[in-house]
Order: structure tokens, then sequence, then C-alpha cells
């Protein structure tokens, strides 16, 4: 959009754009003190259990712990409480010394992530790039890939399965959106939205590739495994899970946190319904509502609230949505995050609220219709 645009001032301002972000991307590359590989190093541990004791054996905590100190003997020990299918694609790097096969998955992962930007980009010109370079810069994306985490991966499907749906290849948007089943809790909401948005072949799809994964998944690992892992996720979750959640933004439990969440789905749900004849703003409506509800969420999830801000981004191509999205990826920025001046992790599910906010008015508003039609065409 901003490439056919030409006045002076908005073009020097898109150069600014972009070269803050490429910069603080360069940043938060170069300049960083995360725990390294923690994350992997429990996938990869889970996964040398499964080849090794047998994948019913996957969630015996025990076996888990000892595979990591065999591992990297001073790196810190966690539980697996990741889907098995974490572990199952982590297991071809087991080949590989442990170095290497945490750099390879960091690589890929990361890859992954910023070639789904680049490819299912619409926009035109500038614009298309300051998302794409907006979407990777905020600093929980490279502490994502830092930590070895899973969720880039999820992103990446998010994003893939976006451009698929504009292009109306739903069954290939329904086996993108399949990455969710590696991290459920960042985007929980996706599928019964686009059930509700009316997208019956990409549910379906997905619906079927579940059903797929899921028998392949029992197969490998026996019903023990699966009973152990139901098990794993009936327990209390790990200290410091809480806080991008209600109870760390608002600090509400029980029955309060419940309605919240009641009134939450709700109006995801509502508003993926008016949303049927637009349903690319469907996915980062649903995006944002997994992140709010979701009772577990570290810094490494909000890599698909980068996802979800890129879609609104270029659905749409306006000043008054994407300034607030430039903003964010700025407040976002490692170079703030590392001056300690970006909010703390509680304060950060006030910007979800706000964007969900925004979404599920736009829904309702008068001029809906034509600018969902406006937000069609490539910008």
């Amino acid at each position: 959009m901003f490439s056919r645009v030409n006045v002076r001032p908005r073009s020097v301002v898109v150069v600014l754009a972009f070269a803050f972000v490429a910069i603080a991307l360069f940043l938060d590359v170069a300049i960083r003190n995360d725990p390294i590989s923690v994350d992997f190093h429990t996938y990869l541990a889970a996964a040398q259990v499964g080849l090794r004791d047998g994948w019913s054996n996957v969630y015996d905590q025990a076996l888990v712990a000892l595979q990591q100190k065999d591992l990297v003997p001073d790196q810190i020990s966690q539980p697996f409480i990741s889907p098995p299918t974490v572990a199952l694609i982590a297991a071809p790097l087991s080949v590989l010394p442990y170095n290497v096969a945490y750099v390879v998955w960091a690589f890929l992962t990361f890859l992954a992530f910023a070639v789904a930007l680049a490819w299912a980009g619409v926009s035109k010109g500038w614009s298309r790039w300051i998302a794409v370079a907006g979407a990777l810069s905020p600093w929980w994306v490279m502490h994502a890939v830092n930590v070895g985490q899973v969720v880039p991966l999820v992103a990446a499907g998010t994003v893939l399965a976006w451009r698929l749906m504009r292009d109306r290849r739903d069954i290939l948007a329904g086996v993108a959106l399949l990455a969710i089943l590696l991290k459920p809790n960042t985007a929980s909401l996706v599928p019964v939205a686009l059930l509700f948005a009316m997208r019956w072949r990409v549910f379906a799809s997905w619906l079927a590739g579940t059903a797929v994964v899921s028998v392949l998944i029992l197969m490998t690992i026996g019903v023990d495994g699966m009973t152990s892992y139901i098990s794993q996720l009936r327990q209390p979750m790990p200290s410091g899970g809480d806080n991008l959640t209600l109870h760390g933004a608002l600090d509400v439990t029980g029955v309060v946190a419940t309605l919240l969440r009641v009134v939450i789905v709700g109006a995801v749900l509502a508003a993926a319904y008016r949303w049927r004849r637009s349903p690319g703003l469907v996915l980062p409506l649903a995006i944002v509502g997994s992140l709010i509800i979701a009772p577990y969420l570290h810094g490494s999830d909000l890599c698909v609230l980068a996802a979800a801000a890129w879609m609104v981004w270029e659905e749409r191509p306006v000043l008054s949505w994407r300034l607030p999205l430039a903003a964010g990826w700025l407040l976002a920025s490692p170079y703030f995050y590392l001056r300690g001046m970006t909010p703390e992790l509680r304060q950060w599910p006030w910007l979800e609220y706000a964007l969900l906010a925004a979404l599920v008015v736009a829904a309702w508003w008068p001029l809906t219709t034509r600018a969902a039609s406006r937000s069609r065409a490539p910008a």
C-alpha cells in the first residue's frame, strides 16, 4: 500500500521504519543472554528416551532427566510436557552431536518462520518487507530460537495457512494448520473459529489430518504413553508460566477467570462468524483469543502473536491499522528490551486485549464489508 503513495514524507517514514526493524533484528541475533537450547535439550532427551527405551516411556520423567544429563551435564533439566509430536520430529537429530543438532534445529525453526512470512505476503514494495522484518524483530522471536522452542513452527504453519486460504487452497490450508498440534495452547481456538467462519473444507482437512496424526501417535507411543501424557497435563504447570495469562495480567483466578474465558471465546466465535466473508482476519482473531485464554504460556509463545499481527498488517493496508502494529513491533524491539524499556511480561497481555478488542469491534463496524473487499486485493 505504501509503495503506491507518492507523498514524500511517507516514503521517508517507510525507509526509516524498515531500517529500524532490520537493525532491531540484527541486535536480537547478536546480543542475547538467554539460556541457550534449554527447551530443545528437553525435546531431544525425550526423543532419545523413545528411541532407546521405547516410545511408551517418553513421559517417564526420570528417564528424560537422565538423558538430559547425558546430553549436557551442566544444562538445566526440566520435565517433558510437550505433545508426543515434538519428540517425534526432534528424533532424527539424535544422530548428530548435541551442539550440531541444536544449531540445525534453531536454524530450521527460524528459517521456517521467516520463509513463511516472505512467501505468504501479498503487500507490494516496502510495506511487504517491513511486515516481514517487523514480525521477526520482537525479542520473543529470537528468544524462542535461542531456547530451541517449537513455537516458531506453529507460527509458520498459521502464516502458510492464512495465505493458502486467501488462494482458496483450503485442503492445503488445513494441512498447514496441523502445526498447531506441536503446541496446541498457542492456537487452540483456530480450528473452532474456522468452523464458525464456515470454512468447512479447511476445518475438515485439519480434522482429518489430526485424526491421522493421532492414530500414528497412538500406534507409536501406545495406550500407556497416551495415558502418561494426559496425566502430565493434569499436573500443576511449572512455575513462571502464568505471567502472560489472565492470572498474571489481571490477577484473576477460579470462577472469575473461567467466566472471562467463556466471554472471550464467545466473542471470538461470534466475530469469526461475522468475518465469514473475509476469513483472512479469522486466523489472527483466533490466535489472539487463544493466547488470552491459555492457562500456561512463556515469552517465546508470543511468536504466534507476531504472526497474528503480520496477518492483520496484510489484511488491513491502511495507516489506522498499520501504525499501531508498527508501534507494537517497535515497543517489542530488542533495543528497548535490552535497555529494560519494554513492558514486563505481565503487561504484554494488554496488547493482546487491545488487538482482540479492535478485531471484534471491526467485525460489527458499519464499514466492515467495504474494508473487507478492499483487503482481498494485494496491497
